[in-house]
């Protein structure tokens, strides 16, 4: 057929990522990224239980490791079995490296490490059974190059990789893919306290971020929805960076 955008023979169709009707579970989804990834997943026609601490339907706090089970369980019970997970949490906070307390370094291991796995053990199985899953860790590009005030999240956070990486290779076979991305600037929140202000965090970026500005939370969503598609079904263990090229390390 002929397109009537370009005059070339073309067969004209949108992309279908295979998201309909798949039910998802993101944490941290009141706001920022979390909340951009959950939005871009409805868009596509997933079924999603967005989950924050301050949710009412699905509320939970990543540090409330016993809690996981009891949420997978809600989110079964309404939408059904789940397919997709999207494992999001706000970042511990910043400090010199050896300030932190053992109670701060406690907390941020069940948030970002202990959390995580807990709701892996639940929902793999099913996955398993219906060889098919996706799972995805929304982690930080302090993992490839740590940031000397992020020590909490530089640690936790590439712990949490190392096992991504160790469960995408013992379950490939089984339909179930394991992913991290890796947000750079991204213009949330958290960037805004670590500037002071989003407007000082962009300002910043046009002469530190090779691509000039920050990212929005919409295109680090764009890069995780297509990671838990059907079309991304031989990507797994990979860890992609959406940092306007920031990171220097290969």
């Amino acid at each position: 057929m002929i397109s009537a955008c370009t005059g070339r023979s073309v067969i004209c169709a949108g992309v279908d990522l295979g998201l309909t009707g798949r039910v998802a579970l993101v944490t941290g989804a009141s706001k920022g990224i979390g909340a951009a990834i959950a939005a871009e997943l409805e868009a596509e026609g997933a079924r999603v239980a967005a989950s924050s601490r301050s949710t009412e339907r699905f509320a939970w706090d990543t540090t409330d490791v016993d809690g996981a089970e009891g949420l997978v369980d809600a989110v079964e019970s309404e939408l059904g079995p789940i397919d997709i997970l999207v494992c999001n949490t706000g970042g511990p906070p910043p400090g010199e490296p050896l300030s932190f307390t053992r109670e701060q370094w406690e907390d941020a291991y069940r948030s970002l490490v202990l959390a995580p796995m807990a709701l892996i053990e639940r929902v793999l199985p099913g996955m398993r059974e219906r060889t098919w899953g996706r799972v995805l860790n929304v982690a930080s590009s302090s993992v490839r190059e740590p940031i000397p005030w992020l020590m909490l999240s530089n640690t936790h956070r590439s712990a949490t990789v190392a096992g991504f990486k160790t469960l995408a290779r013992l379950y490939a076979s089984d339909g179930v893919t394991f992913n991290t991305v890796l947000p750079g600037r991204i213009a949330t929140d958290r960037l805004k306290d670590a500037h002071g202000s989003l407007e000082a965090a962009a300002e910043a970026a046009k002469t530190q971020v090779p691509a000039g500005r920050l990212g929005t939370p919409e295109e680090m969503a764009a890069a995780a929805v297509f990671l838990v598609s059907e079309r991304a079904g031989y990507v797994t263990a990979e860890t992609l960076a959406v940092d306007g090229g920031l990171l220097q390390s290969i």
